[in-house]
């Protein structure tokens, strides 16, 4: 499917847009800065580490974006299992609309269905892409709760977040794999000890991944209809579980007859890392300026503790020791 047909026309920015760009561009000099994991620069903000574009991203949704009830925000740390979520959520939104053997997911990667956020709120300078969006509105962000507007995130706006989380360690190696898939040509790669070090201090892309986490599960706490959170780890060994309880979340739950039907069943089995990965679509290694990660860097191995591949114990127990530490008396663990 073509996301032409999907999504609208965008508009040229406005005066307000354009206030908000010079904003942006006022305060990245006066902020913290750090090299980031491939090329760009991240700068500290409100707390996070974060690129340019995030930020830029981040005020404009707070200075311009006009929530709907209906709108459904797909949030994660980045490398937790952001494709796999995004295509359970068009999978149960949608699931009216498609039949399973020519559903869009099988021409089309998640992101191209669900677009990022604050990457997109400014697509040619203009917020219009978004507010064109028909309802219900699925967006991706990776973005930190703090950093939305209170106007998305108080008990008066029905706008529902839908976050899932990873162990950290596996979050660590794939996110290193990641970033040096992404490196240019004649950068030397980085090496583990290296991005070891940064994640630990929480310099990484949008900040620390534990603050992250913390972010979501207190408001999860105090807003559970409003926030919904996952771990990576359930939705691999419960699938069938997960996807009824976003539904219901959602409030579009699985009827009797679909239950017959095995359509949560049939979503599971579309969204499955190997049935996305063997997708046409999803083996293409084509990067481009407006699209500088290729779909298939998406896909490595979607497996739980693969880190042990990878750390060593002693990596292991430094991160398993700040885990332990930074969520102690939250009531959050990974185990």
């Amino acid at each position: 499917m073509e996301t032409s047909k999907i999504f609208p026309s965008v508009e040229t920015p406005d005066e307000g847009h354009q206030n908000t760009f010079k904003n942006c561009d006022e305060l990245l000099p006066t902020l913290p800065q750090s090299k980031g994991w491939w090329v760009d620069q991240l700068f500290q903000y409100q707390g996070f580490w974060i690129h340019s574009l995030g930020i830029r991203g981040s005020m404009l949704i707070n200075d311009h974006f006009k929530p709907r009830p209906t709108d459904i925000i797909v949030a994660t740390s980045p490398k937790c299992g952001t494709t796999w979520l995004r295509a359970l959520l068009f999978s149960i939104i949608n699931r009216a609309s498609f039949d399973f053997n020519r559903h869009p997911l099988r021409k089309a990667n998640p992101r191209e269905l669900v677009p990022f956020f604050e990457g997109i709120i400014h697509k040619d300078g203009s917020t219009s892409f978004v507010d064109g969006i028909p309802s219900p509105r699925l967006l991706s962000t990776h973005l930190p709760y703090s950093l939305f507007p209170t106007r998305m995130t108080d008990d008066t706006s029905a706008c529902r977040f839908v976050y899932i989380c990873r162990d950290p360690k596996d979050v660590l190696v794939s996110k290193w794999h990641f970033a040096n898939k992404l490196r240019p040509k004649g950068v030397p790669p980085l090496s583990l000890e290296e991005v070891f070090d940064l994640f630990c201090k929480g310099v990484s892309h949008y900040g620390s991944f534990w603050d992250h986490v913390l972010g979501y599960w207190k408001a999860s706490l105090e807003s559970p209809k409003k926030v919904l959170c996952l771990k990576y780890e359930d939705v691999k060994k419960e699938p069938l579980g997960c996807v009824r309880k976003v539904a219901n979340f959602l409030g579009v739950p699985f009827t009797p007859e679909e239950e017959n039907k095995e359509i949560v069943e049939e979503i599971v089995k579309l969204c499955s890392f190997e049935n996305m990965s063997n997708q046409d679509v999803n083996k293409s290694d084509t990067r481009s300026q407006e699209n500088p990660i290729s779909n298939s860097d998406f896909f490595r191995k979607g497996e739980v503790g693969d880190w042990a591949n990878h750390l060593s114990p002693q990596m292991s127990e430094i991160l398993d020791q700040i885990t332990e530490q930074k969520f102690q008396g939250t009531g959050f663990s990974f185990h």
